[in-house]
């Protein structure tokens, strides 16, 4: 059922509404084009608003949801240039048939891929914030340890640490030979 949704006969003719079924018939830069959002100019899909979403009020919609409309316009669009593409000898109301049977039953799928591709876009935007949030982290520390001012201070702290740490340890050795519970034990026991 699902294929059937995909395609439609016109004059005995087969023409794919999913526009995915293409991609073994197009080049790596025209897969790219569908994919990839942004290509199509935002004068032509305000233009076409109305055709693809004639129930909405644009003005009450969120930053993101106006987003995610305007790319699944945007496949719209590029859909039926690779309809138009693929099948040149159509007509307009050919044409129109099949713009009616891609809203009918591509809006909603439409809509889900573009979630998908913003979800995916989004991840992978923070994912190189945060890598180069941390490169400049670590940038930046080595820039201030590479200071000689700020070697001598690590250095001096380090010395004083060290020979800290070895008075206390000898203090410590000390005070343990002179421990008074040994000597009272042995002398309890004579």
């Amino acid at each position: 059922m699902s294929l059937q949704q995909d395609i439609i006969k016109i004059n005995g003719k087969k023409i794919y509404i999913n526009p995915f079924l293409y991609l073994r018939k197009i080049d790596e830069k025209t897969k790219r084009w569908l994919r990839e959002s942004g290509q199509i100019s935002k004068s032509i899909i305000y233009l076409n608003r109305s055709k693809f979403y004639p129930e909405l009020n644009w003005e009450i919609l969120s930053t993101n949801e106006m987003l995610l409309k305007n790319m699944t316009i945007e496949l719209f669009l590029k859909t039926i240039e690779l309809i138009k593409t693929f099948n040149p000898n159509l007509n307009s109301e050919q044409m129109l048939v099949i713009e009616r049977n891609l809203i009918y039953y591509k809006k909603s799928a439409f809509e889900k891929w573009s979630k998908n591709y913003f979800r995916k876009k989004n991840k992978l935007l923070s994912k190189e914030k945060s890598k180069s949030e941390r490169a400049k982290f670590l940038n930046n520390w080595q820039k201030w340890l590479l200071l000689r001012k700020k070697r001598k201070l690590i250095l001096t702290i380090f010395v004083i640490i060290l020979i800290s740490f070895l008075i206390g340890w000898f203090a410590g050795i000390s005070k343990n030979s002179c421990n008074p519970y040994f000597e009272g034990r042995s002398f309890n026991q004579i």
